[in-house]
């Protein structure tokens, strides 16, 4: 009789238990609990308090220009990440390798790094800066600024969830539309856009969510002018930086939705993304 030797990578019930509790413990104190604090610190003092602070002027200011840039930076995002993702993966080409460290780059660059170097590119005293004053174009301290910075360290998401997924899928099919005679347009709509929507779909809400929410780049660039200059986050620190905790835990709140509402749509196209495989 053959006998049957455990899986070397089983444990105990109780060393399970007790991993599986460090791991919710560290889960519920870093992330649960905090987000709980900000929730109810936002809504304390009543809806009418919380409606008047997300309905200020300069709350108001924060919201729409923060839609603005991430309605301005997601596309820009999802066309970058699928022509690399679409390069990287279909094609062999010198310089292959420095395109893949390059969009790596925004992930081990500080944010506020990624901001001073626009500072230095476009500010007054930097490379560009006069020349573009004499234009009477205005980067840093303005939108252009915000968005730039915003594209910066939103770039790699798209493009890191399409690359795996486009590797392992191969270029089987396309090479079979193009010997039955179909355009590279065609067979992009009709083949590779299909095999990849889910991921691309992922990759666009997590950039959406980080561009949204991102403050070390923007703070640098953005010159916190208040009603002009301010996305939301930025709006947060001014608020808690003058002791208006509940306005500021207010307009706080509604970054934390936007994080619980990403965290819910991952879910629903990880979900997609098992189905379909």
């Amino acid at each position: 009789m053959m006998q049957v030797h455990p899986s070397a990578t089983a444990e105990p019930a109780l060393v399970r238990r007790v991993l599986t509790g460090i791991a919710l413990l560290f889960i519920v104190g870093t992330l649960v609990l905090p987000l709980l604090m900000v929730l109810y610190e936002a809504f304390r003092s009543g809806w009418s308090v919380y409606q008047a602070s997300i309905t200020e002027a300069d709350a108001l200011a924060a919201i729409k220009l923060t839609l603005l840039v991430a309605v301005i930076v997601v596309p820009l995002n999802l066309l970058f990440g699928v022509a690399a993702a679409w390069a990287v993966a279909k094609f062999d080409f010198t310089g292959k390798r420095v395109l893949m460290t390059l969009i790596d780059l925004p992930f081990s660059v500080s944010p506020v790094i990624a901001g001073l170097m626009f500072i230095l590119l476009f500010g007054t005293e930097g490379w560009f800066g006069d020349s573009l004053a004499q234009l009477g174009i205005q980067v840093v301290f303005s939108v252009p600024g915000i968005v730039l910075a915003t594209v910066f360290v939103t770039f790699p998401f798209v493009a890191r969830e399409l690359i795996p997924l486009m590797q392992s899928q191969g270029t089987d099919e396309e090479e079979a539309a193009r010997m039955l005679g179909a355009s590279g347009w065609r067979i992009f709509y009709s083949i590779t856009l299909p095999n990849i929507k889910w991921a691309l779909l992922y990759g666009v809400i997590l950039c959406n969510a980080r561009a949204m929410g991102d403050f070390g780049a923007v703070s640098v660039v953005s010159g916190h002018i208040r009603g002009l200059t301010n996305t939301l986050p930025l709006h947060v620190e001014v608020l808690y930086n003058e002791y208006q905790f509940t306005a500021a835990f207010a307009c706080a709140s509604l970054l934390a939705l936007l994080a619980i509402v990403t965290l819910i749509i991952k879910e629903l196209l990880q979900r997609h993304q098992s189905v379909g495989r």
